[in-house]
């Protein structure tokens, strides 16, 4: 992976370890676990995020329920067939552990482009939201696709962007609970995992030529 690819989608976590890690797949001979990590927001509420660690960290490191870790790594998605459908899971995969510290235990930058036309909307209360997903490149010909939520002067500022655009973007990574209407009429929960925009800027190609 070059420079710009590790530099395009940075993030860190900082939390308790809420389910002992399950193998899930091998990569040339590479073992990777999932497990979920618990992390607190300012207003006391948790966002409970999906990770992906090697087995080769997790021989260097106590990672098990219970354990307080912070991990540093990027946001990525994958495609998975879900009852014959393509479905986009994310999943924070995991570079390093390091030491807790009193830093703020859930950042993520990104820079991609905007992939499909935003959507803005208002909530009941006037609050205003835009979706955006943003498209960012990885090694090997791959992208991730990172959905991001912005609020406010970002949701208007987000909604005139059009596909294509160039964008930085800060903020943090969160889990939002939502109920589905399943095709038979059942209403089943679910949980979404998005970037929560803090700051957005459009990147000129003079930033970056």
């Amino acid at each position: 992976m070059n420079y710009e690819q590790m530099e395009n989608n940075k993030a860190m976590l900082s939390g308790r370890i809420v389910r002992d890690p399950v193998f899930s797949h091998e990569v040339m001979g590479e073992g990777f676990y999932e497990t979920n990590i618990e992390v607190k927001r300012l207003s006391d509420q948790l966002d409970v995020l999906p990770v992906t660690i090697s087995e080769r960290l997790m021989h260097d490191y106590d990672i098990e329920e219970g354990s307080e870790v912070c991990l540093t790594g990027q946001f990525r998605s994958y495609n998975i067939a879900d009852e014959g459908r393509s479905r986009l899971v994310l999943s924070f995969f995991v570079r390093d552990v390091l030491p807790l510290s009193d830093e703020n235990p859930n950042v993520i930058e990104i820079q991609g482009y905007v992939c499909k036309e935003p959507i803005y909307r208002t909530t009941p209360f006037n609050r205003e939201i835009c979706d955006m997903l943003i498209a960012v490149n990885r090694a090997y010909n791959k992208s991730d696709y990172i959905p991001c939520i912005a609020w406010g002067r970002n949701a208007r500022y987000a909604r005139t962007l059009p596909v294509g655009s160039r964008v930085n973007i800060n903020g943090r990574m969160q889990s939002r609970i939502y109920q589905k209407q399943t095709e038979s009429g059942e209403i089943v929960q679910k949980t979404a995992y998005e970037v929560s925009v803090s700051r957005i800027v459009v990147v000129q190609e003079a930033d970056y030529v």
